[in-house]
């Protein structure tokens, strides 16, 4: 069974009060539940992190090389500009899938250009929560079974 860590990062604690034209009624405890449902699916284990703290998701992306087959990484605004992320990634070798439940590409410019997906296995953006699910299956069946 496959050990998969759920990693957000800033203001993700506020899903389904923040913006929710944006990001939806959902919480994140929500996605995650439904994750586990979907994960259980697929053959795997969530464990879940969530963090506003840069350093605190480094620490998650170094402490899941022990133990986890892969990551789904929703960095919200780090995103666009943690080189720390993007060195503890690629540091790891773990296969990553960056995630966005809005489609950054349609939004503000500076949300265009994400540090962190050259050293991402792919990246799932604006398909609400669904894009959690989505970076799920893709990652698991990259791992292979």
């Amino acid at each position: 069974m496959h050990q998969i860590l759920v990693l957000n990062g800033p203001n993700l604690n506020l899903l389904g009060q923040r913006e929710p034209d944006i990001y939806g009624a959902l919480t994140l405890a929500d996605i995650v539940n439904q994750l586990q449902v979907v994960g259980e699916q697929l053959g795997c284990q969530i464990r879940d992190v969530q963090s506003n703290i840069e350093g605190e998701l480094v620490n998650a992306i170094h402490d899941a090389q022990g133990w986890a087959d892969g990551v789904v990484f929703n960095p919200g605004a780090y995103s666009h500009t943690s080189i720390a992320l993007r060195d503890a990634i690629s540091g790891t070798g773990l296969p990553v899938v960056e995630t966005h439940i809005s489609n950054i590409h349609s939004r503000e410019e500076f949300r265009h250009q994400s540090m962190l997906a050259g050293v991402c296995i792919g990246v799932v953006a604006g398909f609400g929560a669904t894009s959690y699910e989505m970076a799920l299956a893709g990652l698991v069946r990259h791992i292979g079974t």
